[in-house]
């Protein structure tokens, strides 16, 4: 098995299951206009460290970003034809301010965002759009204990309902969305995370 080492020395390894950024065109869109109608107000980040969904990294200090409104579910749900209902969210993310061509050959290693000792909630979804269950996933604290481990075990569980079509893992803490997790038949094919 291939490894590689975190900005903390930790190694590390790719996730089995593949985290969605929010795709080019949804954030053209989310830009100019979000998913609440309002207009981005981009600012330069002081301190860094702000979670980015377009490239799944963190923010650097005097990087230009942005904080939108985005509603993940219903943006899969207009790609896929189907009605959230109730169901529908949405919440503050995280973008880069100006186009940023998404996540690097760094990201490809491990989950975004999975410090060790947060808590992430796994929310399933059906084909339908609708919520099928969750589970919460609590990162070990000591770095070298598998974080990536943890989640794909957790995504592994959430995906062996063959009814759940897609995962979105949220923080805990604030309930913001993180990346969305596609499942085998409905990941086959696709731009990325709700592209509609």
């Amino acid at each position: 098995m291939t490894t590689h080492g975190t900005s903390h020395g930790t190694p590390v390894r790719p996730p089995r299951h593949t985290p969605l950024p929010i795709p080019p065109s949804v954030l053209e869109r989310l830009r100019a206009e979000d998913d609440a109608g309002r207009p981005a107000l981009p600012f330069a980040d002081g301190e860094g460290g702000a979670p980015l969904r377009c490239c799944l990294r963190l923010s650097r200090p005097g990087e230009r970003i942005a904080l939108v409104t985005y509603a993940p579910l219903r943006r899969w749900a207009a790609r896929t034809g189907t009605d959230p209902g109730a169901y529908d969210e949405q919440g503050p993310v995280f973008v880069h301010a100006a186009e940023c061509g998404g996540p690097g050959p760094r990201e490809a290693f491990g989950y975004p965002f999975a410090r060790p000792g947060v808590r992430r909630v796994l929310r399933r979804y059906d084909a339908r759009g609708r919520i099928a269950g969750g589970l919460l996933a609590e990162l070990p604290g000591d770095p070298g204990t598998g974080v990536t481990a943890v989640l794909d075990a957790a995504l592994d569980e959430a995906f062996a309902d063959p009814g759940t079509a897609l995962v979105h893992v949220r923080a805990v803490e604030y309930g913001c969305f993180q990346f969305e997790v596609r499942g085998p038949v409905e990941g086959l094919g696709r731009e990325s995370s709700t592209s509609g």
